[in-house]
């Protein structure tokens, strides 16, 4: 029976139901009004089932379309974060940087500091000695009118 009914339904075709309902004749048998009202069952089935495949499409192609465009934004955010704490972190490098600078350039001058404070000692050290050893110091000057002369020689003992 469905294969008789599938057949009928098929030689029933959309054409032969349009010319039949612009012709303005109405089916006299019972049998051929069941036929196409089947028919017209099926051409509605098949048109709802087009219009909400199109409407599962749009609504998928727009909810794929809105999840590309979060991935973006979150992409962009991500991005933001990670240029942020990389400038953080670079602030944090340069001021270490800065106050290693600072402490050694601290700790040179001190050296040097100290350094010039022990060549003072010394110096003053060596000429305390200096003075008060045996030494002679020879010499002779003479004084003009332009000009200064002066010859000194230091003879150790």
């Amino acid at each position: 029976m469905t294969d008789e009914w599938t057949l009928k339904t098929k030689a029933m075709d959309i054409q032969t139901v349009s010319t039949d309902l612009s012709k303005e004749t109405y089916p006299a048998d019972n049998e051929q009004c069941v036929k196409l009202e089947k028919t017209a069952i099926k051409i509605q089935s098949w048109w709802r089932g087009n219009v909400v495949r199109r409407a599962l499409l749009d609504a998928a192609l727009g909810a794929w379309a809105i999840q590309c465009w979060w991935r973006s934004v979150q992409t962009k955010i991500v991005e933001q974060k990670r240029r942020l704490a990389l400038k953080l972190y670079t602030c944090q490098e340069w001021a270490v940087v800065k106050v290693q600078a600072y402490v050694r350039m601290w700790q040179a001058r001190r050296r040097f500091l100290q350094a010039r404070q022990a060549a003072c000692i010394i110096q003053a050290h060596w000429r305390w000695y200096a003075s008060q050893s045996q030494a002679m110091i020879h010499g002779r000057y003479e004084v003009e009118a332009s000009r200064l002369e002066l010859d000194i020689e230091i003879l150790m003992t």
